[in-house]
């Protein structure tokens, strides 16, 4: 594979990337992308021995480092756990950057984060909130959830037998798109907020969880609920859909499913 080369960046030869979060659901698509392309990868995460909540051991695992592209998630849901969380993380990568001379930072949000700004949302807020008036040359691009969500729900809301799902509309998109579209914008010279990246068509969550669960025969029992609340309304009514002017990927959900599910080995 040809090495991937953008304008803003230096040229020819290596070019040093860190992926926040690299061993998570699109980082470790990020990281697999930064090699075949020929660039040299440095895994921030709490497996790699670095603790993004302290900034044990980022000074010099950021050295010669030419861009940071932040995909470290959590599993908080509640706006106070979430707000600590991202903003603490963020704060401590945006200062270890600044210190060590990176050139970009790239971040990942969540279509329409700002708006919505409720429970999880509200961490992600924030997180775009530290990095627009942070010091590191920035930019921005915001996905709807991903295929993978379909499985983390299911888990999340397992209790036995049984399993609940909210009621909820949404536009799952490829992680691996989301970490190709990642790469190139760390490559290329600082944006800003770029347009949001969403999947190709609408689906609902309660769909989505049944076919997953289906396609892993689990013989879990899926149940749907509504959630009360700001959040509840919010993914009940589509405001975590994207707008027209969002970019779309390629890969629908049932596709995916073929491609990383069902075509797993079994036995």
């Amino acid at each position: 594979m040809a090495p991937l080369l953008a304008a803003g960046c230096c040229e020819g030869g290596t070019v040093k990337i860190a992926v926040a979060g690299g061993t998570g659901a699109v980082g470790r698509h990020v990281t697999g992308l930064v090699r075949d392309y020929g660039h040299e990868p440095v895994i921030l995460s709490r497996s790699t021995g670095f603790d993004l909540l302290t900034g044990v051991g980022l000074p010099a695992a950021l050295e010669g480092v030419d861009g940071v592209i932040d995909v470290v998630n959590t599993t908080a849901v509640s706006g106070t756990a979430s707000k600590k969380f991202f903003g603490t993380v963020t704060e401590t990568l945006l200062d270890a950057e600044t210190d060590a001379g990176v050139r970009h930072h790239v971040a990942l949000s969540i279509v329409n984060a700002t708006t919505v700004s409720a429970g999880y949302y509200a961490g992600k807020s924030l997180q775009e909130e530290k990095v627009v008036r942070g010091r590191v040359p920035w930019t921005l691009l915001r996905a709807t959830q991903f295929h993978e969500f379909a499985a983390q729900t299911l888990g999340r809301g397992s209790r036995g037998a049984l399993a609940v799902v909210p009621v909820m509309r949404t536009q799952p998109v490829a992680a691996r798109e989301v970490a190709e579209r990642l790469l190139r914008l760390v490559l290329g010279s600082a944006r800003g907020r770029v347009p949001d990246l969403a999947g190709p068509g609408e689906e609902l969550l309660i769909d989505m969880v049944r076919e997953y669960a289906r396609a892993t025969r689990s013989h879990t029992r899926v149940l749907q609920i509504r959630l009360p609340g700001r959040m509840g309304s919010a993914m009940r009514g589509g405001a975590l859909l994207p707008s027209r002017a969002a970019e779309r990927g390629t890969q629908t959900f049932r596709e995916w499913l073929d491609t990383e599910v069902r075509a797993r080995p079994t036995g």
